[in-house]
């Protein structure tokens, strides 16, 4: 007889089963650490690549995945060929974090060896970062800094310097900005564009201009070239050589000239020569945080103006690189606060379009940051809006903060998205909860968090969480955590001001600082 032999008994995927024998119920799971190819290649066949793209600027961790995430267009463009235009647009509410994300890429991309230039900072969001890098720090607005929108910058230098093809095209771009601008001030002040006979007279008269004058011209110069009426001037104004119908086809335009070289809403700060001129070889930021927001045409005014010189002096740089003059430079643009030059009239779109395109889009990323998309909605012509959605179109990749739902059906005309991707995105909108023991709001649950979309692949998200070097350079609301918290006696009115107003505060300091804070108010 036989015995068949017993099986020993193996364990299972956790452990010996059976009653005493130690099978776990609950597994532990293995330490997980990050590093670099390089740095892990002996821990093979334990290591595994991350789902999200590693090169470019760290933001911060997937938040599905909570792999880590590296975007921003230039690294997207130029190394990884994950998108075909080097470019951004950047959407979400106030208080988000958009200025925050687009810092982190500028001061990243800096450490790469790209320079940003942020053309128009109206808060100021980009300030500090750019002083404490070594840039320069331009201040524009009225009795801070003017900018002339007739200088050509160093284009007449590199002009000099260069000969041929690559002499004749950086002079056209120049004389082609500074006819746009004075077109885009013509807008903002009349809320609508000039005609094809006054900008074609504006043109003439800026190349007559070029002829006469020594130096740097200035609007001024400009208007008394059109008051002179020089043949070539009236040629293009078709006056049939009568004077006085060349007095009344330009009456018009002169009135609009005087009124930018005098005052008026926009004030003298575009006619009057630059206070600072621009480097093109250190970051820069252009300060307009002193134009108050009511004054929104002039805000729209001065970002154009900062754009155009922002782009002219790019033109230059690549113009000498080209001809082997200078190294080659790369450049991160900022064109933050886009909906405020959209809104300022009619036309306004071509402006920045023009002034957008009119670059030779070599070495230059762009990022473009606005808050939603019925801010392009609510441009006055059909034709407008479908022009400024072609930015968010255009855009190599988008960048979406919390935003409404009723957003939705206006962002799903640029880009595609999900519905899940859209449920999050309004979930990231919903307004910060109160604090009862702080008697502050605390964080806005949206904020830090973005999707990135890339044509129509599944977004990203990720919750981007700045250092505290960054933290320290980038609050957007210093004045008023400069102020103590309510319920303090500096915040309380003095003891001689109106009795009634000390009794309002008194009982404003119980009902929200509790009876210790209306105990330090003077009786």
């Amino acid at each position: 007889m036989t015995t068949r032999p017993t099986k020993t008994p193996r364990p299972g995927a956790r452990g010996f089963g059976g009653r005493g024998r130690g099978a776990v119920d609950y597994l532990q799971p293995a330490d997980e650490y990050r590093g670099t190819t390089v740095q892990v290649c002996g821990l093979w066949p334990f290591s595994a690549g991350t789902g999200s793209p590693m090169v470019g600027v760290p933001l911060g961790r997937n938040m599905i995945s909570g792999a880590t995430l590296c975007c921003d267009p230039v690294s997207w463009f130029q190394r990884a060929n994950l998108i075909s235009n080097p470019s951004e647009f950047v959407l979400g509410l106030p208080g988000r974090g958009k200025s925050s994300l687009v810092r982190r890429q500028a001061l990243g991309l800096l450490g790469y060896g790209t320079l940003p230039l942020v053309l128009g900072d109206l808060k100021p969001d980009y300030v500090d970062l750019i002083r404490a890098v070594g840039g320069q720090v331009v201040p524009l607005g009225p009795g801070r800094g003017s900018i002339n929108v007739l200088d050509p910058g160093e284009a007449t230098a590199a002009a000099a310097r260069l000969s041929g093809r690559a002499r004749t095209e950086v002079l056209a771009d120049a004389h082609a900005r500074r006819t746009t601008m004075v077109a885009a001030l013509l807008t903002i002040l009349r809320s609508a564009p000039p005609t094809d006979r006054e900008e074609a007279i504006v043109d003439r008269a800026l190349a007559v201009l070029d002829e006469r004058h020594t130096g740097v011209p200035v609007l001024p110069d400009l208007l008394q070239v059109i008051r002179e009426a020089p043949d070539a001037v009236r040629a293009v104004a078709i006056d049939r050589g009568d004077r006085t119908r060349y007095d009344e086809l330009t009456e018009g335009l002169e009135a609009s000239l005087v009124t930018l070289c005098t005052g008026g809403r926009l004030g003298t700060m575009f006619a009057q020569q630059s206070t600072a001129p621009m480097r093109r070889d250190t970051p820069v930021v252009f300060d307009v945080s002193s134009i108050d927001d009511g004054q929104t045409d002039l805000q729209a005014a001065a970002l154009l103006a900062c754009w155009s010189t922002g782009f002219g002096t790019v033109n230059v740089a690549n113009a000498l690189a080209d001809a082997g003059l200078e190294p080659r430079r790369l450049y991160f643009i900022v064109l933050d606060e886009l909906w405020r030059a959209l809104r300022a009239g009619r036309g306004m779109v071509d402006r920045v379009d023009a002034l957008t395109r009119l670059n030779r889009n070599k070495g230059v990323g762009q990022a473009m940051v606005s808050h939603t998309m019925s801010d392009l909605a609510a441009l006055p012509t059909e034709e407008d809006r479908m022009k400024a959605r072609g930015f968010v179109e255009r855009a190599g990749m988008v960048i979406c903060g919390g935003l409404p739902a009723a957003e939705m059906p206006l962002l799903r005309t640029a880009v595609r998205v999900s519905r899940a991707e859209e449920a999050m995105l309004a979930s990231w909108s919903d307004p910060p909860a109160w604090d009862p023991e702080t008697l502050t709001e605390t964080a806005p649950p949206g904020q830090g968090k973005f999707l990135v979309k890339v044509g129509g692949r599944p977004g990203i998200p990720v919750q981007v969480r700045l250092s505290e070097v960054e933290r320290s350079l980038h609050d957007t609301n210093k004045l008023w955590h400069q102020v103590s918290r309510i319920g303090q006696v500096s915040d309380l009115p003095p003891v001689d001001a109106d009795p009634r107003l000390h009794d309002l505060a008194h009982d404003a300091a119980l009902d929200l600082g509790g009876v210790a804070a209306a105990a330090d108010v003077p009786a």
